[in-house]
């Protein structure tokens, strides 16, 4: 299977996430990065199917999802905090501590504004 095609190609292709969760893990472990991207609006018809997949992922995801929480994007952030961290094991959810810890205490103005401090001091209230 070409994995090019468990990765959707508009908001729409549920047919892509249904590919991927066929093809399983580890096989879709290369492309975690361009699935994640399909968390940037909650509100896309796969992004529900899409954390349901990579939730079960397990410690790969983990390198993927810092790379959100450290980049300029709050409202993929708020998605990926509220969304798919909790519905991690908590052996991967640990590794993301120091990541969560530092939205929850030193949140940019934007990540403020978008509440990411707040989710994250939820988050972490469950650990």
């Amino acid at each position: 299977m070409d994995l090019r095609s468990c990765v959707p190609q508009d908001k729409f292709d549920l047919a892509a996430i249904a590919r991927a969760r066929a093809a399983g893990f580890p096989a879709i472990n290369p492309i975690l990065p361009e699935l994640l991207e399909w968390l940037q609006d909650i509100n896309w018809p796969v992004a529900e199917q899409t954390v349901e997949l990579l939730s079960g992922s397990g410690p790969e995801i983990v390198p993927h999802i810092r790379r959100v929480l450290v980049s300029d994007d709050s409202v993929w952030k708020y998605w990926v905090l509220s969304r798919l961290c909790g519905r991690l094991s908590p052996v991967d959810l640990v590794q993301l501590i120091p990541d969560i810890a530092r939205l929850a205490d030193q949140p940019s103005d934007e990540d403020v504004a978008e509440e990411v401090d707040v989710e994250a001091r939820a988050l972490l209230a469950t650990l």
